[in-house]
């Protein structure tokens, strides 16, 4: 999970938020609640590890996440048997 630098400036707010905003554009996908919670953890992890640009964060957003699916989370339901 990202470890939330509260140190952020709003221009590094503005540009992570741009990097996923601009992933859903280019996969021409609608945000879901789990999906922008993947990629919002993703994008602050790589921010973390010293991508700081929209376009290194957004390149890496989409090598990482090449679609959609590639988002989705194969975790069991609550209402699911083992």
């Amino acid at each position: 999970m990202a470890d939330f630098n509260l140190s952020l400036q709003i221009e590094d707010v503005n540009v992570l938020s741009d990097a996923v905003q601009t992933w859903y554009r280019h996969n021409h996908a609608a945000p879901t609640e789990q999906s922008m919670q993947l990629l919002c953890s993703a994008a602050v992890d790589l921010y973390n590890e010293g991508h700081r640009t929209r376009e290194e964060l957004v390149t890496l957003l989409i090598v990482k996440f090449d679609n959609l699916h590639s988002l989705a989370v194969n975790a069991p339901t609550s209402t699911s048997h083992h």
